[in-house]
């Protein structure tokens, strides 16, 4: 029994590191426009949304009737699909003492938004 467990753990290690990148693999390519955000509580009856960097900065953002919001793959979704700990893009203006989230776009971190928006290219 243990060296049945023991052939498997190879493929199941591969598996688990492959979804990952297979997932990374169906987003859409203009997903990581605007500034990335940690969704951390949303409060529909004040329109606002409270954001976290990942710095460990927090934001208070507003949202309004014309703001879009976006799936990983570019379809339309609503606020109320968006629940504490998603990943998003927000493409925002300056709006009074709050900015106003212009869109919302769900999707992750990829490796390479990180090199592009953070790791400098040396040549």
């Amino acid at each position: 029994m243990i060296m049945k467990i023991r052939s498997f753990a190879p493929a199941g290690i591969l598996a688990v590191l492959a979804i990952p990148v297979l997932a990374q693999s169906q987003v859409s390519p203009g997903f990581a426009q605007g500034d990335f955000f940690i969704v951390s509580s949303i409060d529909l009856a004040k329109r606002q949304i409270l954001l976290k960097r990942p710095t460990e900065v927090t934001e208070l953002m507003r949202v309004d009737g014309e703001t879009r919001y976006l799936e990983e793959r570019g379809k339309p979704i609503r606020l109320t699909d968006l629940r504490a700990g998603d990943t998003v893009y927000i493409l925002s203006k300056s709006s009074g003492s709050q900015p106003l989230a212009v869109t919302i776009h769900k999707g992750p971190m990829t490796l390479d938004v990180l090199r592009e928006r953070f790791l400098k290219r040396t040549k």
